[in-house]
């Protein structure tokens, strides 16, 4: 195991002792109503001990009591404040990775060198190879491959081009090759990289709805247990009159207090906030960004989930993957003729009409800039591209690449005509949900290429696995319903919405959400920033626009559609370890009770032996009434350390149905709970007696 996954490691064990120290201040503790109340019952034991040593009177018993109260406090705060470590010791990670930079800003035409932090927003910079990215922003200009291995912690590179969905770029990334220019979009400690840093130290966590519900619940239990103790010793005096004992043997203020503070749900009060905290630290450590923990946990509650198709499910970009040849052409011709026309075409499609000659027939890019050849652009209004060649002979040919009616139209003015087979194939790919692009040589049609947007690997099976889970899945596009249909198909989800604009997905989440559906959207383009804003848990691709991530509540650094099953289990595990750990501290309370108070009121009715009926119930022979107490808050603060582990890594989810999680959580927390306080006070109560 690596220092990175251990939970306690030297220098983060020192750093949390001393925080645990410095959250006595009681305007902290305050904020965590039960331990608070343990550090007033401390305060005021500690208070009758030294009262008690001054008057000459003073009691091992009530010394040893404030001790182990104190420490109940302090592990408690240790519990957050070793939560809250392993998050700082990530931002001060974080924080090495984000150095002084320089910016070549670019004003009126010139470049300007000047510092990163006198960029402002809409300022334009100009990066090239080998430099550091200064500050977040848009690449309006260019394309480039940009390592972002400081934020992402992926040593893979990735590529950064302008009017699309993989514009964005965050301060602190490096420019591997070419140049971009970029319009900054943060201003100074507003970035991506101070944003991450504030949320892993938990500057600006918050409690959650379920946390704060939980807080009052503990807090209403805490002071009925507290109704409940001060009753105690009227009740304790009427039956030592009854027996004819004396004042002497009731029950004392510290006796009083070491009761409650047993009886009040110290354990989950003491680990409530640290469940929250390292729910956020698991998270992170899958590299996604949650900007609230109020997003994991409704990520754990989430049943509908929608998915933008480009760049989500597919790659983004239609790629080449088959060369469809007209009768009477070989493939081999119509590849090369393919490949011929998409030299000078720069984007995804060119290239991967290149590569795939190359790849099936080893055709290799031609040095054609030296020969009679003009290379066609393409153009909204000719929709197709292509060279022209002038051989040695004065002979000139026209290749032409485009859709199907452009090149039609080209192929029937050079008095050529156009296949009716083509026509059929062209359809067949249509319904397939494919692009063709129709390839032709002057006056012939020499056949398709069949591009296709590519469904990212694996997603099939992470779609059966979210459906396993209980989670719908509804992809987005703006294809047409043949095409969505058939990427639907391939991708395996259950449901898909074509010809969705902006406002559509926002009206579908408002209607899944009327249904009383929790719902997730996942997206990376601009045109998903309102959907992103109106959904339960939004997570923005970090490759995708700035815009998305500002409206997303999660970020996801490795722009992985599927990480969202990790999202969903993460959620689930922090809702299911604070239930289990609900349950267990509830659950030690009732034992506690029985463990107690059957030894407390042994003395009441007591006979001549100095045993009274109640003594009966004192099942577990505990050595005297002060043993049982005593054990009993060491046994208290204890088990708050014990189970920081499990607090910090969670309850190992799997994808049972929720009956039979709560079934087996009733089993192994509430069964649990009970069991181990009587173990653990009767070992505790032996070694006493062993030392006395």
């Amino acid at each position: 195991m690596t220092n990175k996954n251990k939970i306690f490691t030297k220098s983060l064990v020192i750093k949390a002792v001393k925080a645990a120290l410095l959250k006595l201040n009681p305007k902290t503790l305050i904020k965590n109503p039960v331990i608070f109340i343990v550090a007033i019952g401390a305060f005021i034991t500690t208070f009758i001990f030294f009262t008690d040593l001054f008057g000459g009177q003073a009691a091992s018993f009530d010394f040893q009591i404030a001790i182990w109260l104190w420490f109940t406090v302090l592990f408690a705060n240790f519990s957050e404040a070793i939560a809250e470590g392993r998050g700082k010791a990530q931002a001060e990670s974080l924080r090495k990775n984000r150095s002084e930079t320089v910016a070549n800003r670019l004003i009126n035409g010139k470049i300007e060198v000047v510092s990163a932090t006198l960029l402002r927003k809409g300022d334009i910079v100009v990066c090239d190879s080998g430099d550091l990215i200064p500050a977040d922003g848009d690449v309006v200009e260019g394309i480039a491959s940009v390592d972002e291995s400081a934020i992402t912690g992926e040593s893979a590179p990735v590529i950064r081009e302008s009017g699309g969905d993989r514009s964005a770029v965050t301060g602190g990334t490096k420019v591997i090759s070419d140049r971009i220019v970029v319009k900054i979009t943060s201003e100074p400690g507003d970035t991506f990289l101070d944003r991450m840093i504030m949320l892993v130290e938990g500057a600006k966590r918050q409690k959650t709805p379920n946390e704060i519900a939980l807080t009052i619940l503990l807090s209403g239990l805490t002071i009925i247990f507290l109704l409940a103790i001060v009753t105690l010793p009227t009740f304790f005096q009427y039956s030592l009159d009854a027996s004819g004992n004396t004042s002497a043997h009731n029950l004392s203020l510290p006796v009083l207090i070491s009761l409650l503070v047993c009886l009040i749900p110290t354990t989950i009060g003491g680990l409530l906030s640290a469940i929250g905290i390292s729910g956020m630290d698991r998270l992170l450590r899958k590299n996604v960004i949650a900007t609230s923990g109020k997003a994991i946990e409704a990520a754990g509650d989430v049943d509908v989930l929608l998915l933008d198709k480009t760049g989500t499910i597919t790659l983004g970009n239609r790629m080449a993957v088959e060369f469809i040849p007209a009768d009477g052409i070989s493939e081999e011709s119509l590849a090369d003729a393919a490949q011929l026309s998409s030299l000078a075409d720069e984007t995804p499609e060119g290239r991967s009409i290149v590569i795939l000659a190359k790849e099936l027939y080893n055709i290799r890019g031609r040095q054609i800039h030296e020969n009679a050849s003009t290379f066609i652009p393409f153009t909204a209004q000719s929709r197709m591209s292509g060279v022209d060649i002038e051989s040695h002979d004065g002979t000139l040919r026209r290749i032409r690449k485009g859709s199907t009616d452009s090149i039609k139209k080209f192929v029937e003015n050079n008095n050529g005509f156009f296949p009716k087979k083509m026509t059929e194939v062209i359809n067949n790919l249509a319904r397939q949900g494919a692009t063709p692009l129709v390839v032709a040589d002057n006056d012939k049609v020499l056949g398709v290429i069949h591009l296709k947007d590519i469904v990212k690997g694996g997603i099939r099976q992470r779609f059966a696995q979210l459906r396993s889970m209980g989670i719908r899945t509804i992809m987005i596009t703006g294809d047409n319903p043949l095409t969505a249909a058939a990427i639907a198909a391939e991708a395996g989800v259950d449901d898909f919405l074509a010809e969705a604009m902006p406002e559509d997905k926002l009206a579908r989440i408002r209607k899944e959400q009327s249904l009383g559906h929790l719902v997730g959207m996942i997206g990376d383009g601009t045109n998903d920033a309102p959907a992103l804003a109106q959904a339960d848990v939004g997570i923005a691709m970090n490759t995708g626009t700035q815009a998305a991530r500002e409206a997303g509540n999660m970020v996801d650094l490795d722009s992985n559609p599927t990480k969202l099953i990790e999202v969903v289990e993460t959620g689930k595990q922090l809702l299911m370890t604070r239930g289990a750990l609900t349950t267990f501290s509830i659950a030690n309370d009732v034992a506690k009770y029985f463990a107690i108070i059957p030894a407390i009121a042994s003395i009441l009715y007591a006979n001549k032996f100095g045993l009274g009926p109640l003594n009966a119930l004192n099942i577990m022979h505990l050595s005297s009434p002060e043993s049982a107490i005593l054990s009993a808050v060491i046994f208290n603060a204890l088990i708050i350390i014990l189970l920081i582990p499990l607090a910090m890594k969670g309850v190992k989810y799997r994808p049972l149905p929720a009956n039979s999680i709560l079934l087996r959580n009733l089993l192994v927390y509430g069964l649990g709970g009970i069991i181990t306080p009587f173990i653990g006070i009767k070992i505790i109560d032996l070694f006493l007696k062993l030392i006395s």
